[in-house]
């Protein structure tokens, strides 16, 4: 599933072609993807100013001129892609329309933006802007992690206490939004922690230096624009590049990466996730 670099680096790819732009026709093909889509969902979009572009979590936001948001999750295999607008050095025109095209919005500039989920697990609503922070999907999810409110007294504070596993800690959005599998392996690995370690017997000074890491490790595969794995592609088309610098995830039996260290990266299942780490310098 995509993760925040992931969905940052398709809403990146979307400004252009959609923020201050208006929906001259939206068409919907189908009433459902994991969840039935709002009611008129198609009228509602048609003729609307996109007046903004943001990205919570791993959700993408589109505020419209008519006071409601549309709220995009890509699911497991959901693309948003681009076609009849100048992309960098290319121009994409229009493709033929594709088995798993389930929304289609048509820009008053030429461009055409299509949801293609193959699996269906990707989801979309319109709730108004002003209430956003109350929506089911939303309501719940910590800070940004790289947004001024994650910070080392923040996640210190988070952690203290508590008797889960790091890595579950890391995972559950309501501590820290938009982090996932790979991305907090990757994290953990390069501080030094070991996923098992309960979150809230690792020293203040430890979790504290693991702020700094995650937003390294989220800006480098945010600038590699994200990890292709399966079915992610940018919003050109194009695949992300991120997975080729993985120190840990996907890398079970390679040597550690880290400098000095002997041992070899290795794999184990937690809460039906595979956590990959390595037991040699992860401690």
């Amino acid at each position: 599933m995509p993760e925040l670099p992931e969905v940052e680096t398709v809403r990146r790819g979307l400004l252009p072609v959609l923020e201050g732009c208006r929906i001259a026709r939206a068409q919907v093909n189908r009433p459902d993807l994991r969840w039935p889509f709002p009611e008129r969902m198609a009228d509602r979009l048609t003729g609307q100013q996109v007046t903004a572009l943001r990205r919570r979590s791993k959700y993408l936001l589109a505020d419209l001129s008519s006071g409601e948001t549309l709220i995009v999750h890509l699911g497991m295999s959901g693309r948003m892609l681009i076609s009849g607008a100048q992309i960098g050095a290319f121009h994409h025109a229009h493709p033929a329309p594709a088995k798993h095209d389930h929304v289609v919005l048509d820009t008053e500039d030429g461009a055409r933006i299509t949801f293609n989920d193959a699996r269906r697990f990707g989801a979309m609503d319109l709730w108004p802007t002003e209430a956003l922070d109350s929506h089911r999907l939303l309501e719940r999810i910590g800070p940004e992690p790289l947004g001024n409110l994650f910070h080392e007294d923040y996640l210190a504070a988070a952690f203290r206490g508590r008797n889960t596993p790091v890595k579950a800690a890391l995972l559950d959005q309501r501590i820290v939004a938009g982090l996932g599998n790979i991305y907090v392996c990757e994290a953990l690995h390069l501080a030094g922690i070991a996923p098992t370690r309960k979150a809230g017997r690792i020293s203040e000074q430890r979790v504290r230096a693991l702020v700094p890491v995650i937003r390294d490790v989220l800006t480098e595969a945010i600038a590699a624009g994200g990890s292709s794995l399966r079915d992610y592609r940018q919003a050109d088309g194009e695949l992300g590049y991120f997975q080729h610098s993985f120190r840990a995830y996907g890398r079970e039996g390679a040597p550690c990466p880290t400098p000095g260290c002997t041992g070899t990266i290795a794999r184990m299942v937690q809460s039906g996730r595979s956590t990959f780490h390595c037991p040699a310098c992860q401690r």
